[in-house]
């Protein structure tokens, strides 16, 4: 199984930034996509982006044009770049790993944006 780890994460105003990152213990070039999810306090968990193996992304129309997903195969490093984040965003932020043998999941890795 995958194992998968997140950092990145902590305390911004709105309007801020964030880059967050997720580790994979395995060769993501090899896997058949890459997800980032988040859970809000009280909300179930959504999806926010996706990046495949032959480079396609996705984004929930929540985060269109603000959240930019990528990755780094060299490094088997996903990430989300958060631009012009909004108190609305907090939440735990979850990576997925979706490969031939079913999906893993990470930790989470906390965002909260706040004055």
């Amino acid at each position: 199984q995958v194992q998968l780890v997140e950092s990145g994460g902590g305390l911004v105003q709105p309007g801020g930034a964030l880059r967050l990152s997720c580790a994979a213990s395995g060769r993501i070039s090899s896997f058949l996509s890459m997800a980032w999810y988040r859970q809000a306090p009280g909300k179930q968990r959504e999806w926010v982006a996706t990046i495949f193996s032959g480079g396609t992304t996705n984004y929930a129309d929540s985060v269109k044009g603000r959240f930019t997903i990528s990755r780094d195969n060299a490094k088997n490093t996903v990430y989300l770049q958060m631009n012009s984040l909004k108190p609305e965003d907090t939440a735990v932020y979850y990576c997925r790993a979706g490969t031939l043998q079913g999906s893993s999941w990470g930790q989470g890795t906390q965002v909260t944006v706040s004055s």
